[in-house]
């Protein structure tokens, strides 16, 4: 998966089919048993020092603001691969770089929605300070983006290319 400026957000079917099912499964078995516990906790007396009561409702606080978003992202989703052009660093593209120009000091990424995110590889977003610095760059350029720590680094991209999979 990977998000474009235009708000469009590239999906495989494989990612559409996960994401699809998870608002299906939190727009309704999990709706029901969050609801059930809430009832549970209310029954329990009073509500003001009642501690599953309130863990109820954050909960499904947290499961609405998912189904929120997902909503959204699947709403503006295109299945497919987006058109990611090899050598510049772009959402959907492996990019590997060197830190403050040292080649042996080098890190590989996915250019990716942290939505994407997966165990094989690392995933940074376009919307993060190092994914925004690079994002748009070509092989052979250097990136600048800020630390935590309001200093600047910088990056050379070496590699861009296509993420398989």
């Amino acid at each position: 998966m990977t998000q474009t400026s235009d708000n469009v957000t590239w999906l495989t079917q494989e990612a559409y089919n996960q994401l699809k099912a998870e608002l299906e499964y939190l727009s309704g078995p999990a709706r029901t048993e969050i609801a059930t516990k809430i009832a549970e906790a209310r029954e329990e007396g009073d509500l003001r020092e009642n501690g599953g009561y309130h863990a109820a409702k954050e909960e499904q606080g947290k499961q609405e603001l998912r189904v929120r978003q997902l909503t959204q992202m699947l709403e503006h989703a295109k299945v497919g691969e987006a058109q990611a052009e090899a050598g510049v660093a772009a959402p959907g593209m492996v990019v590997t770089i060197a830190f403050d120009g040292d080649e042996d000091d080098t890190m590989t990424f996915l250019l990716a929605s942290r939505e994407y995110a997966s165990e094989d590889i690392q995933t940074y977003s376009p919307q993060s300070p190092l994914g925004g610095g690079v994002n748009g760059k070509k092989v052979g350029e250097d990136a600048e983006y800020e630390l935590p720590n309001g200093k600047k680094a910088a990056v050379k991209i070496l590699e861009a290319k296509p993420y398989q999979g």
